[in-house]
């Protein structure tokens, strides 16, 4: 769209420049119509794409709102944790600095597993259980370890990463072109 605006402005000013010395006033005002035509046209067609684009992401954002409204199951929760914590599933709460790296560890492995079957809610259920490990890492920060530390960012920056990607994937599934 915008590479369309450009062009057209260039060659605008292109034919301008090397009409100007071989033509006379009259076929370089056809020349400046034409591409005037051309540029009003391509504005036109970028308005356009800019309002099915605006309103396909309002929707999106509203089904995901109305979605994000609708409280987790607890049985629901319960089952994502067992799926994603393993043996660390039920005792998030009392993670200490030696234990916490390892619910992180497993949470990534089974996250990179699992995500490409997941739906949206699916991913309410993880990022529910990645919000509460953020949670008693904050309670114990203090007393872990700069190396563990560490890694837990990384595994944090991952698990951002692949939720990102999953968001991307359905906004632009939502305003694909139909």
């Amino acid at each position: 769209m915008k590479v369309a605006f450009f062009t057209s402005l260039a060659s605008l000013g292109l034919a301008l420049t090397l009409t100007g010395c071989d033509s006379t006033p009259r076929e370089r005002q056809e020349i400046v119509r034409q591409e005037m035509t051309k540029l009003d046209t391509a504005a036109h067609n970028t308005g356009r794409t800019l309002r099915r684009l605006g309103r396909q992401t309002a929707r999106f954002d509203s089904a995901n709102h109305a979605r994000r409204a609708v409280p987790l199951a607890a049985a629901r929760q319960k089952r994502m944790d067992q799926e994603l914590l393993g043996s660390y599933a039920g005792q998030v709460a009392s993670l200490t600095p030696a234990t916490i790296a390892g619910a992180y560890g497993e949470l990534l492995r089974a996250t990179r597993v699992r995500q490409a079957g997941w739906q949206a809610r699916d991913w309410d259920y993880a990022q529910d259980t990645y919000r509460r490990l953020n949670a008693q890492l904050a309670r114990i920060r203090l007393d872990l370890p700069a190396r563990d530390e560490l890694r837990i960012r990384g595994w944090q920056a991952e698990f951002t990463a692949l939720r990102a990607k999953r968001t991307a994937k359905d906004l632009h599934a939502a305003t694909a072109t139909n």
